[in-house]
């Protein structure tokens, strides 16, 4: 009947690998790797062939699978499964290496603190024997194993005896090994304990460790490179009189006090996270606060498969504050991609929707350590919903720090959902209470203005800033102006002309001196950006680059920034808004106007009907490309004060003055288009991001290149002359201090 046979192998919940090559095989098993079936998850296959004519090899077999079922504790190599054929006997365990496999990986050396945490282990095993009356009886290279995480495990059960039971018999005809303690031949001074014999052999395996291969039993008393820390109880392990040799309780008690040799950061750390479900939350918070300190003195394997674990776990479950955020970030930083998205990405999306204030605010604050590894549709569905709830959240510091992180959500997002959301949000927390809010709010609003839809961007970004230039706390309104410096790009000429140079020329005024210093930079630079875009055709026609002409006049102008000059980051901008880009044309300096009219005398006297408009004044100054726009600065006055007299002697002077009763004219004249080489000096390349505000040229910069200066003055030339010819020629003799025209 082998129809219905069935072939238990086949029915068994591992899958059997390819053999591993082991430099000193056990005569007994023979390892195999193995996967279970069910995950996939890797283990170890011991397998011992039945029917071989050794019958002592079989009933070491077994005693060891006996023990293997009976014997559970964290630092005994663990049991999973086990099956038994007419060919066969099968023993599955976690996936582990034999010591001596490990040790040849690392080179033939292991570190004193990785020495000191596996024998930390390896007498908490031996303790744990003693203490069920069980000795070992085979403690050395060969039964020592350690998994992924570097943990040593005590395997090699098959001599253990003990508890009612006789221990399996040893091979006949064994020639006596060098690890045997001299009690064994009839050498030693009486048996002692039964657990002398282990000890003995635990300190041959310390010897090896360090110095290779034990030849003989009379090589012990040549310490070789064992560390100084070991020497005192390495010396009471290999003690000829069994009596004299500590117990596995009493070297753990002396090795763990401070400064003694089990005292290493592996072993504190490991110990720390096998108490931390039973801690009290001050002396847990105290583990989890001091442990990134310790993370690079630790094992990657530790790290990876001992430590992480543990965080994962204790921050799923509760039992960890939020302190294990940082030392669980750190640690993930070394996984690849797709293990970081499988086991972290889902425990921190559970954490963001947790009521817990404080593990909140952690995650914000260390949003740029894992931002990179978030899908964008999980950061879209699963995390700004949560993260959009500390905009109204009562607590200051939670709707701070949500709106620092913002910069960092906001690429990650569908740009629909951008400019649905972020907009809101943002002028929202623009009328918060604290003045420190609303600046970083403004801050945030010049940080991901250029990811916003342009429908939304121009309807919204100007207004919001233009609002937080009135805010009555000073940083507020010099966030305002960084903001508008680090969005100069969002805006077009005609906005530029018409909504943020109106914006900013009232702060030149304001109480606070580094408002007005920034208002004053972020004048000029915009200046630069409209006699670029004025000079490459992007101006509207009749108007002037220095004039905010009406509306109406300016709505059919192309405005796009594609010609328009870049201009350098203010210092403020690149310390407060994260480096934001911009440049300016590498070519020679600008010299900026010597004085800027700012303000209104109500004393300067009115000029007569039949005054001539008067020349600049006699001492010269720097010509530069802000000139011309300070002889029709007059425009712009009468316009928005018809009824005002001109601002000061400076404006009559560069004015020519103006009649109180004849009505203001509402459009500059028509400039000349500009030439190919006034069009080359927007295309130039920009500066770099770290170039600040003090980059730009002061009035006493350098003086232009000649054929600069013939430019310019062939312009004013023509400007004066297409002014004098408008007016009719109708001039009476001119005023004192003024100058003949060129």
């Amino acid at each position: 009947m082998w129809l219905f046979g069935r072939d238990p192998v086949r029915d068994f919940g591992f899958e059997m690998g390819a053999a591993e090559p082991d430099p000193e095989p056990n005569g007994v098993w023979k390892r195999l790797r193995g996967h279970r079936k069910a995950d996939g998850q890797p283990v170890t296959v011991f397998v011992h062939t039945l029917g071989t004519g050794d019958p002592t090899g079989t009933a070491r077999a077994r005693c060891a699978l006996r023990r293997f079922r009976t014997l559970r504790h964290p630092n005994i190599l663990g049991y999973l499964d086990s099956l038994e054929t007419e060919q066969c006997l099968y023993l599955v365990t976690e996936a582990v290496t034999p010591l001596r496999c490990h040790l040849r990986d690392a080179g033939g050396a292991l570190s004193e603190e990785e020495v000191a945490w596996g024998l930390q282990q390896l007498l908490t095993a031996l303790a744990f024997l003693s203490r069920s009356g069980l000795v070992h009886g085979a403690v050395g290279l060969d039964a020592v194993f350690v998994d992924p995480g570097g943990e040593w495990k005590l395997g090699g059960l098959e001599q253990v005896g003990g508890g009612g039971q006789e221990p399996a018999p040893r091979p006949p005809n064994e020639p006596p090994r060098p690890q045997d303690p001299p009690e064994l031949s009839g050498g030693g001074n009486g048996s002692g304990e039964p657990w002398a014999g282990d000890m003995w052999r635990l300190g041959c395996l310390i010897w090896e460790l360090f110095n290779g291969p034990l030849p003989r039993a009379s090589a012990l008393r040549n310490f070789g490179k064992v560390p100084r820390p070991l020497l005192a109880p390495f010396s009471q392990l290999v003690a000829a009189d069994p009596s004299t040799r500590p117990s596995p309780e009493q070297l753990l008690e002396l090795g763990g006090r401070p400064g003694a040799f089990l005292s290493s950061a592996i072993a504190t750390t490991a110990r720390g996270l096998e108490q931390l479900q039973v801690q009290d939350p001050p002396q847990r918070r105290a583990f989890l606060q001091q442990l990134p300190a310790l993370l690079p003195s630790l094992p990657s394997a530790f790290r990876h498969h001992k430590l992480l674990p543990r965080l994962l776990q204790a921050l799923e479950f509760g039992s960890a504050d939020a302190a294990a955020l940082p030392p669980l970030l750190q640690v993930a930083k070394a996984l690849d991609p797709p293990e970081y998205q499988r086991r972290i990405v889902p425990v921190i999306v559970r954490l963001f929707a947790s009521p817990d204030r404080a593990l909140r605010m952690r995650l914000l604050q260390q949003l740029e350590d894992y931002i990179e590894f978030l899908p964008e549709a999980t950061v879209s569905s699963q995390i700004f919903p949560h993260v959009a709830r500390g905009f109204l959240d009562t607590n200051a510091a939670i709707r701070e720090q949500t709106v620092k992180s913002l910069p960092l959500l906001a690429p990650r997002l569908p740009e629909a959902q951008r400019g649905r959301e972020l907009p809101p949000l943002l002028c929202r927390l623009q009328g918060d209470a604290l003045g420190p809010l609303r600046c970083n709010a403004t801050l945030c609003l010049g940080r991901v203005a250029p990811l916003l839809p342009p429908t939304v961007r121009q309807r919204v970004l100007a207004p919001a800033l233009a609002r937080a230039t009135r805010d009555p706390f000073p940083p507020t309104r010099a966030a305002a102006v960084a903001a508008f410096a680090a969005t100069h790009r969002c805006f077009t000429a005609a906005e530029c002309a018409g909504r943020v140079l109106p914006t900013l020329c009232p702060l030149t005024l304001d109480p606070d001196r580094t408002v007005r210093e920034q208002a004053f930079r972020a004048i000029r630079s915009f200046l630069e950006h409209l006699e670029a875009a004025a000079e490459s055709g992007g101006g509207t026609e009749g108007a002037s680059p220095g004039v905010v002409a009406p509306p109406e006049a300016t709505a059919g102008g192309p405005g796009g920034l594609g010609a328009a000059v870049s201009w350098a980051v203010t210092s403020l901008t690149a310390r407060l808004m994260g480096g934001t880009e911009g440049g300016s044309p590498p070519g020679p300096p600008l010299d900026t106007p010597a004085e800027t009219p700012t303000e209104t005398s109500a004393e300067t006297p009115v000029e007569t009907p039949t005054a001539p408009p008067q020349e600049p004044p006699s001492e010269p100054t720097p010509p530069n490309d802000f000139d011309c726009w300070d002889d029709d600065w007059g425009s712009l006055e009468d316009v928005e004060q018809p009824q005002s007299p001109p601002p000061s002697t400076k404006d009559k002077a560069e004015l020519g003055g103006s009649q109180p009763d004849s009505p203001p004219p509402t459009a500059a004249p028509p400039r000349d288009p500009p030439s190919a080489q006034d069009e080359e000096w927007g295309t130039s390349t920009e500066w770099g991001t770290e170039d600040a505000w003090e980059a730009l040229p002061s009035p006493r910069g350098p003086t232009p290149d000649p054929s600069r200066r013939q430019r310019e003055q062939q312009r004013r030339r023509e400007m004066e002359a297409r002014r004098a010819e408008r007016r009719g020629g109708a001039r009476g003799p001119p005023k004192l201090g003024t100058r003949k025209l060129d």
